[in-house]
């Protein structure tokens, strides 16, 4: 707590876990290890990377990703509900955790920060840290609209629970289907699957928060391809109220606070699921946020330049790292999917060896 009250405020009735596994990994392991949540982080640590299968239109396995593409050893890849279920358990009794709650104003004085709630009469606060995700309601409030600081990378994607999937025979397998300009597949691990949908697009205008819009632009791009399972992920995603639809996206700020109000995580630098670096990145940050306010004892006029200088490298890093992974798994021609497909590895290779604890 390092003497400071904190308020929590999340939209969501619930801690949300849907959506795909992540993972923790470089610096970020330490700053686990420093939280004490890292021998909880690799209790519940998964492994999918080694069992990915690309497949053919009648689902015929044609190759796996290489081995030297993917994570490091100390990487820890967790589901979403785990890390959200650890984090939660670690906090403080006196930090307050308020779900179904959302920022409707910002007011900032000289002394103090007046927030208005949904839910009732505004509050003051010292200072405001928005780490409310790619959307942050916080950074449109004071930096200005969303779409100053967005980067589209050209993808959509998608993700919804499969139930169905979960207990199928399937030796753990993810399979992976592209056909130009899209990618459909299923995920499988612990006792869940998932269907996932990558489309390349230009931006799209729709409203984040409308899920059977987000259905409906699946429904246009994926109705007339009738190859592998790709309709039966159609059906789970009819089915699922809590389906996930966004663009691949990063931000680009060209600073992260404002007076009494400073960013973190996706909110103030989201490099996009391409980089797989979100949580980690989220990590480091509030850990160097945290540290710089104790430095300065309280003072944000010193502590959030310091911080944002101590966590630009990482973001520059992660963001940059992109590279063509869209490209990857979401090749725009033929010619494209069959020049992907001569580099992958043959199924059945030995994979890498299995990181011990």
């Amino acid at each position: 707590m390092r003497g400071h009250h904190v308020t929590i405020v999340e939209r969501a009735d619930r801690l949300r876990g849907n959506g795909s596994p992540i993972d923790v990994r470089g610096d970020a392991i330490q700053v686990a290890e420093e939280m004490g949540i890292l021998p909880a982080l690799r209790d519940a640590r998964i492994r999918m990377t080694e069992q990915v299968h690309f497949v053919d239109d009648d689902g015929t396995a044609i190759g796996r990703l290489p081995d030297d593409i993917g994570d490091s050893p100390d990487d820890i890849e967790i589901a979403r509900e785990d890390l959200s279920r650890i984090l939660a358990e670690a906090l403080p009794e006196a930090v307050e955790l308020r779900l179904g709650e959302s920022v409707d104003s910002i007011a900032e004085h000289d002394d103090r920060v007046e927030v208005g709630f949904a839910s009732g009469d505004p509050e003051r606060f010292d200072l405001v840290l928005g780490a409310d995700g790619v959307h942050s309601a916080v950074r449109r409030l004071v930096f200005g609209p969303e779409r100053d600081w967005t980067r589209h990378l050209g993808l959509y994607v998608a993700i919804t629970d499969m139930p169905g999937e979960a207990d199928a025979e399937a030796e753990r397998i993810n399979p992976m289907y592209s056909y130009p300009g899209h990618l459909a597949g299923i995920a499988r691990f612990k006792d869940r699957a998932i269907g996932v949908l990558m489309f390349a697009s230009d931006p799209i205008d729709y409203d984040y928060r409308d899920v059977e819009a987000q259905k409906r632009i699946l429904f246009e791009q994926f109705a007339e391809c009738r190859s592998w399972k790709v309709q039966t992920i159609l059906d789970a995603v009819r089915a699922d109220p809590d389906v996930y639809f966004d663009s691949i996206s990063q931000i680009h700020l060209p600073s992260w606070h404002r007076g009494r109000v400073a960013l973190v995580g996706d909110a103030a630098h989201c490099a996009s699921p391409l980089a797989g670096r979100g949580a980690s990145l989220a990590l480091t940050g509030a850990q160097f946020l945290a540290e710089e306010l104790e430095r300065s004892h309280g003072d944000h006029v010193t502590a959030f330049p310091r911080y944002e200088a101590r966590q630009r490298p990482y973001v520059e890093f992660a963001q940059g790292a992109v590279g063509g992974g869209g490209a990857l798994l979401v090749p725009p021609t033929r010619e494209a999917i069959e020049a992907r497909n001569r580099l992958l590895q043959p199924v059945g290779s030995a994979p890498m060896d299995p990181v011990s604890e």
